[in-house]
């Protein structure tokens, strides 16, 4: 961990590739790597260049970014938790990215420390503030998550009261492809939730026009027998 502790801190890029690649191997085997914990201060070092690589300009080097801290929350599970603070705004900065590949990465790993490092309702405590970032796609990609969310865990584990609100400011967005993906979470909350959210709508003053284009989706969904909720 020494030796990756120094070589994380590298600019050149053929140098970060390689580094990489020798850390996913050597995180892939417990019994080459005991030392991963040894020093709380080291890691910390560790996985906070690793933050910076994940918002690198070059997308190769986010992407084994990204894989690299995926290899981190497997090994270290739990103790991941206090490392999400770090990790989670240049996940929602790269869910924004121009590159199909790496939006895609970002959202999956946020999945992924759902999964293995701390419940999704502290994930989304934390991951509200993307409905309100300065790149239309990094808000759109909030609104994408929490669909996977919804569709992995269920409205559950949630507190969707604290998110609906969010989304219904993101329904007025000035980017059309972040409204859509707001229709397309409302739609999902409510084929989890059913009738209450239609009565929530009502009162948080969304235009009438959009109000009911939203109300006339809710409808399908519920006539086509695709409710959640039984």
């Amino acid at each position: 961990m020494d030796y990756f502790c120094d070589q994380v801190q590298q600019k050149d890029v053929g140098r970060r590739l390689q580094v990489g690649q020798e850390l996913l191997e050597y995180l892939s085997d417990p019994a080459k790597s005991p030392d991963v914990e040894q020093d709380q201060q080291r890691l910390d070092k560790v996985i906070d260049e690793l933050a910076g690589w994940v918002n690198a300009s070059n997308f190769k080097v986010a992407l084994l970014g990204l894989d690299v801290l995926g290899a981190f929350v497997n090994r270290l599970s739990g103790r991941f938790k206090s490392y999400i603070g770090t990790v989670l705004l240049p996940l929602i900065d790269r869910m924004g990215d121009a590159k199909d590949q790496v939006r895609e990465q970002a959202q999956n790993l946020i999945l992924k420390l759902m999964d293995g490092a701390a419940p999704p309702l502290y994930i989304w405590e934390r991951l509200v503030v993307g409905f309100k970032h300065k790149n239309y796609r990094s808000r759109e990609g909030v609104c994408l998550c929490l669909i996977a969310t919804l569709n992995i865990y269920g409205a559950q584990p949630l507190s969707l009261s604290k998110i609906v609100p969010h989304l219904c400011a993101a329904l007025g967005d000035s980017n059309s492809q972040v409204r859509d993906a707001a229709i397309l979470a409302i739609v999902e909350v409510y084929r989890h939730v059913g009738e209450k959210v239609r009565i929530d709508l009502t009162k948080r003053g969304i235009p009438p026009g959009r109000l009911q284009t939203i109300f006339t989706k809710f409808d399908e969904v519920r006539n086509s027998g695709n409710m959640i909720l039984s």
